[in-house]
């Protein structure tokens, strides 16, 4: 899966709301998370973008399935549309992950999964273009929505992102959300409903360049909270690393920042909440920037 832009916030009780009660969490974090994106998304395109970048992305590697799904090992492609762009008062992201494997398990074997996130910046809506507080270059507000279709699963993640003036960096952020299940569960023939949870990931991107050559570090590491899933398993929480090294091939042809060679390293400590399994996988990455 691409680097992705997330979020996460702790959880503070409002007045209205009764003490304990999940389901006053679930519609007010799922009304949120629906009216920041329904509201910014479309302004976003509305006032046109100031930037954008639209990349294909291809992955090949051996990955793990959860050992509730038979825990097979399998060589997996994974075809990737991934945009970002910048608008007056913030930015989108957004990818759409196209998944195969070679292993006839019904985990990965064809299936599609993407994730949406608005982002607006209070430093470009209120302060002229960023809120300079020391180290901190600026802070937003984020609506996502994250959606698989084989296991029909569709989570919420309203939140805050604190950006960071890192020298070098072309972007460092915390981001932090509520992780809110709006799945269908496993009556309708999806994976398990499971309780609300809590989100927070560190996103980047690191370019340099060694000898003429240029190179790029990039990624995000995210942590999801623990949680229970409908039948009362325990869905246990599980930290996601995803960084990728790329190599800009193009520059050495006459095509700078076109076309990109590299690896994505992906440990995922508990994959999906499965404590039996840990993956720890290189992948080859070839991208083609639009």
């Amino acid at each position: 899966m691409s680097n992705t832009f997330l979020f996460a916030t702790v959880a503070l009780p409002l007045p209205w709301m009764e003490s304990g009660s999940s389901f006053h969490w679930r519609l007010w974090g799922r009304g949120m998370a629906a009216l920041l994106t329904v509201v910014l998304f479309p302004a976003s395109l509305a006032h046109g973008a100031d930037w954008s970048s639209t990349e294909l992305h291809y992955q090949r590697g051996s990955l793990l399935a959860p050992s509730f799904a038979g825990g097979a090992e399998a060589d997996t492609d994974i075809l990737t549309f991934q945009h970002a762009s910048g608008w007056a008062y913030g930015d989108n992201f957004f990818f759409i992950d196209f998944l195969s494997d070679n292993t006839q398990d019904g985990f990965n074997d064809t299936d599609f999964y993407g994730e949406l996130y608005v982002h607006l910046s209070l430093g470009k809506t209120f302060g002229g273009g960023r809120l300079m507080w020391g180290p901190v270059q600026d802070i937003g507000l984020l609506a996502g929505v994250n959606a698989g279709a084989d296991a029909d699963v569709l989570k919420f993640l309203p939140g805050v992102r604190i950006s960071w003036a890192a020298p070098g960096f072309a972007f460092l952020n915390l981001d932090m959300a509520l992780y809110i299940d709006a799945s269908r569960g496993a009556e309708q023939g999806g994976a398990p409903r499971e309780d609300d949870s809590y989100y927070v990931d560190i996103n980047w991107a690191y370019p340099f360049q060694i000898g003429g050559h240029r190179f790029s570090l990039e990624g995000h590491i995210e942590y999801v909270g623990e949680r229970k899933n409908e039948f009362g398993d325990r869905v246990f929480g599980w930290v996601l690393a995803q960084p990728q090294l790329r190599y800009d091939l193009g520059s050495a042809f006459g095509s700078e920042s076109r076309f990109f060679v590299g690896v994505e390293w992906q440990y995922w400590m508990n994959k999906l909440g499965d404590d039996s399994t840990d993956e720890n996988s290189a992948q080859f990455l070839f991208v083609w920037r639009l």
